[in-house]
């Protein structure tokens, strides 16, 4: 199969930049600088638009394809999609009859799941495309002034990065949501021992906010359906970690947010009498995480208490319940 946009092409050795028409690659379906619903994939695009050329595994130019011939080879390629439309086949042939279409039928897609890849970018193309790592992602986005996003993986294709994962009664992630990494360092850590969490850049954000705004409006993704690696696998994951700006997705309408006055009075009741663990687990159940038994405060109940943390109260994410996280919590889950 032909490299599509940006995709790691292990027959023929190739990597597409994202800013590039691919290959093969139909324009309806990869277009030139943007995602199916017109996100730019890569901000070095206008400086390219003359010249978009082929890069081949090692970095270098293929001066022999012009964005003239690319663009002649996906013109081939969008009239041959089309005739195959026309003659009623499946893309490998097999005659059909395509004349009834149901009403009945939305995106596979279900959610987005961001993570950091504690890794430069050069580093973080090499463990998402070498088969080696078997570890993909469908987007890549870069930490540079002007950030770069990379399509790794077409969007109707299964991305192997969320591994062993739950949110909301549905497990196995990798089958039903888009995977975004994001270019970052994740964290250092300090004399003693401690970690520092590092921010994440602004230009870096907006770049992702388009990406998701973009997804979002394509698939009909939920606000409760854009989540962390941390929260679909608390017990081994925590990224993109506790200096990444949930609030900010909130305030661009992409993921709830719980009201600050209800915390605020909320707080106050559990300040009086604070719920026990059996409360907090159940909480996190209807919040979206995996189940947790026992209703003690085991290692698992915290690590999962520390995810949530991390999104909504991320100035202190020890995983310890109190009443400001059971406030935040019962706001969440507990309509007004």
């Amino acid at each position: 199969m032909a490299a599509s946009c940006g995709e790691w092409n292990k027959n023929e050795g190739a990597t597409v930049q994202a800013n590039m028409r691919p290959v093969n690659c139909p324009a309806p379906l990869c277009d030139e600088a943007a995602t199916p619903g017109g996100t730019r994939r890569a901000g070095r695009s206008r400086r390219r638009a003359l010249d978009a050329r082929i890069v081949d595994a090692h970095g270098r130019y293929d001066d022999g394809m012009t964005r003239r011939s690319a663009l002649v080879v996906a013109a081939l390629a969008a009239g041959a999609a089309l005739a195959g439309c026309a003659t009623n086949t499946t893309p490998g042939g097999v005659p059909i009859d395509a004349r009834y279409a149901s009403a009945n039928q939305d995106s596979r897609v279900l959610f987005v799941v961001l993570h950091y890849t504690v890794a430069d970018t050069a580093a973080s193309i090499r463990t998402l495309t070498e088969p080696a790592t078997e570890v993909s992602a469908h987007y890549l986005v870069t930490d540079d002034v002007l950030p770069v996003i990379y399509c790794l993986v077409p969007e109707e294709r299964r991305a192997w990065h969320s591994g062993a994962s739950h949110w909301r009664g549905h497990a196995m992630l990798n089958a039903s949501s888009i995977g975004i990494e994001i270019v970052h360092p994740g964290f250092r850590e300090r004399a003693d021992g401690t970690r520092e969490y590092l921010s994440f850049p602004k230009a870096q954000i907006d770049a992702l906010i388009s990406l998701l705004k973009d997804i979002v409006r394509r698939h009909g993704i939920r606000p409760e359906r854009i989540v962390g690696h941390g929260e679909v696998s608390p017990q081994s994951k925590e990224d993109p970690g506790p200096t990444f700006p949930w609030k900010r997705l909130a305030d661009e309408g992409l993921i709830p947010w719980p009201d600050a006055g209800r915390v605020a009075a909320q707080r106050a009741v559990f300040e009086q009498q604070l719920p026990d663990a059996a409360w907090f687990q159940q909480m996190l159940l209807r919040h979206g995480f995996a189940p947790l038994a026992g209703g003690v405060l085991d290692e698992p109940t915290r690590r999962t208490i520390s995810a949530f943390q991390m999104r909504y109260r991320p100035a202190s994410h020890d995983g310890t319940p109190d009443a400001e996280t059971a406030a935040i919590l019962h706001v969440l889950v507990t309509p007004p």
